[in-house]
């Protein structure tokens, strides 16, 4: 481990000299390339620092001691080095995580697709529910959301939502939230006060890059339409709303929010990159025999993840045994305890399969 990070730190001198020097600085595309590569080392090279900063400590506070002759000095340097080996062993757990091969995905914004399962309109309004709790999420993290296609029920439930949600390691945070998510609560359409189960399906795709996914223009059929509101009723007379079906797998996106029949269709283009993006992901799974299933965020959106209970106000993570009762500041978007903790469960799963 040593050794890797040693060639690291090296690497990292190496890039910082490199962004120094004016024939580089004046070249942006290839200034961006080492900043990049220069950025993602920096939190590793950091810690490594601080570790032999440690190692160093702990090498001087021995000395001290084996020349120190009195006793209460002695206490003291010995409470010292304590604290510095907890610090040491501390700091090689998150270098290992820090080691861990990084998901290529992690840094890109994602499309997020909310749909209404089980329970009629309870399970529509409870879909709304969630998509303000991201909302709030991504607000907080300084993310972007932007609807690409809406399906609203007359009571301002949600049948289908997707969305582009913007920013910086955004798939990082947000690809554990993929499966099925169930509240248990008093639906406001019963009257008879009685505790109703409802479900709600969330898929959460990195964003492909046109590299990273080519699509043919042949193998589009483009319909265009009137696009249409709560109910069905007709929004617009304009032909703005753009089914495009991609004929090879049969993957079919639609997307009306827009006025411009060009931005739909653009909009839509994003989201089915990004379906045909998670088939290649499935096909190439499959064919490693299920090396992701122990993971946390499979994107596995039949699994039933999470269960928001309104008469105990808890909220209930399966995957990892979480449970807190705190069921409104969760639904207010304060998402970070849970989504930290499957974080640092999938690492520990990562690091046992590494081990």
């Amino acid at each position: 481990m040593l050794q890797k990070l040693d060639s690291l730190e090296d690497k990292y001198d190496e890039l910082s000299e490199l962004m120094s020097k004016p024939e580089i600085i004046s070249d942006q595309s290839q200034f961006q390339k080492y900043a990049r590569a220069h950025s993602e080392l920096q939190d590793i090279v950091q810690k490594h620092r601080d570790y032999k900063s440690v190692i160093k400590q702990i090498a001087d506070t021995r000395e001290m001691m084996a020349e120190e002759q009195e006793e209460e000095f002695r206490q003291m340097l010995e409470e010292e080095l304590n604290l510095l080996q907890g610090q040491k062993e501390e700091l090689e757990e998150e270098l290992k995580v820090l080691l861990l091969p990084k998901d290529p995905d992690d840094d890109k914004s994602v499309i997020m697709e909310i749909r209404a399962g089980t329970g009629g309109d309870e399970a529509a309004l409870f879909a709304s529910d969630l998509f303000r709790m991201y909302s709030r999420y991504a607000e907080a993290q300084g993310w972007k959301i932007d609807i690409m296609d809406s399906h609203f029920t007359d009571i301002g439930g949600i049948k289908e939502l997707i969305i582009v949600i913007d920013g910086t390691g955004v798939y990082s945070k947000l690809k554990y939230e993929s499966g099925v998510h169930r509240v248990q609560r008093v639906p406001t359409t019963e009257s008879g006060g009685r505790i109703h189960t409802s479900a709600a399906t969330v898929a959460v795709l990195p964003e492909a890059e046109e590299v990273e996914v080519d699509i043919d223009p042949n193998e589009l059929r483009v319909d265009v339409y009137c696009s249409s509101g709560p109910g069905g009723q007709s929004v617009n007379t304009t032909q703005s709303a753009v089914r495009i079906t991609h004929l090879p797998t049969g993957l079919v996106v639609t997307c009306q929010d827009e006025k411009s029949q060009h931005k739909n269709k653009a909009k839509a283009l994003r989201v089915l990159r990004a379906r045909l993006k998670e088939v290649m992901e499935e096909e190439k799974n499959a064919e490693m025999a299920g090396a992701r299933r122990s993971q946390v965020g499979t994107g596995d959106r039949s699994e039933r993840i999470r269960t928001y209970n309104f008469p105990q106000g808890r909220v209930s993570d399966h995957r990892i045994n979480l449970t807190l009762h705190k069921l409104d500041t969760i639904l207010e978007g304060d998402l970070q305890e849970i989504i930290g903790a499957l974080i640092a469960h999938d690492h520990t799963e990562r690091m046992k399969q590494v081990e």
